[in-house]
């Protein structure tokens, strides 16, 4: 039995890397001023930010099914079925319209199994890197479906937002808080804990944001996952919008604050993010590892 991982650009997971790691990846439809881009296939990270800090009118939405059953028919070629590891369905509609079709297209049923695990950017791709572990391994896809679902809410996101412009442009915030936050140069902590990306703190600055997230994955760590991390099945990762030099900075202060909890990724964050957040963000998460 030979079992593929497909997942989206939700992940972070860029086509060049896809290749290397023997995966396909599903490009994310994003409209700018009305006109349809597929990221990092059309659509770059530096040409998003540009459109983006250049006011254009924004937003990300669902795939094609049609156009996702078409890579699912070519992975199917070479394997025996596939899992599908979408974005969360609290932040897009778009994993359970994919599990409809899935289960009603009579050439997928039994052989596709999308995964509602409820994870985004760098929680989605350990999710990746875990199923394509486990298919190595030999898994069936039933088997990497049941324990991706197992474990799905044993992962959470912090993100600082380094701008409040497009959370209000978003409809997020009312042009009065908007405001007032900006005024007073108000840096909300957000977080994801499996479906909406929901208010955590509000802090003035950047040293704050990050001693604000590392004491919340430090509460996560010894509460929730203290048990995955006493048996070294958790990580930690980094996330950011056009924050690249944060980011590795913000990694060093991580590994020196969890140095028995192995290291992951530092990626971008998702464009579905993004679009709602813009540059500047800083994110940390942690997420069990198979």
């Amino acid at each position: 039995m030979k079992t593929a991982i497909v997942t989206d650009s939700n992940s972070g997971i860029t086509q060049k890397e896809a290749k290397e790691l023997g995966i396909s990846v599903v490009p994310m439809p994003v409209l700018i001023d009305g006109e349809l881009y597929f990221e990092d296939l059309t659509l770059t990270q530096e040409q998003f930010y540009e459109k983006l800090k250049g006011d254009a009118q924004v937003s990300t939405s669902q795939p094609n099914p049609i156009d996702v059953g078409e890579i699912w028919d070519e992975v199917l070629k070479s394997y025996d079925e596939l899992v599908y590891i979408p974005m969360s369905s609290g932040l897009s509609e778009t994993c359970h319209t994919l599990q409809h079709f899935a289960e009603t297209e009579e050439r997928f049923k039994g052989k596709v199994f999308v995964i509602d695990n409820q994870r985004i950017s760098i929680t989605q791709k350990q999710s990746v890197f875990d199923g394509l572990k486990m298919a190595n391994e030999g898994k069936s896809g039933k088997e990497i479906y049941d324990w991706l679902m197992k474990t799905k809410m044993q992962s959470s996101i912090y993100i600082m937002v380094g701008t409040l412009k497009y959370l209000k442009k978003g409809g997020r915030l009312t042009p009065a808080v908007a405001a007032i936050g900006t005024l007073l140069k108000i840096k909300p902590v957000l977080q994801i804990q499996g479906f909406k990306l929901d208010q955590y703190a509000k802090v003035r600055k950047l040293a704050d944001a990050k001693t604000t997230m590392i004491n919340a994955l430090k509460k996560d760590i010894s509460t929730r996952f203290k048990d995955e991390v006493a048996e070294g099945k958790m990580t930690i990762a980094i996330a950011h919008t056009e924050n690249l030099e944060e980011a590795e900075k913000f990694r060093n202060e991580l590994i020196e604050q969890f140095p028995d909890i192995e290291f992951t990724f530092v990626n971008p964050l998702s464009l579905s993010i993004s679009c709602h957040i813009g540059p500047g963000a800083l994110a940390c998460a942690c997420a069990i590892k198979y």
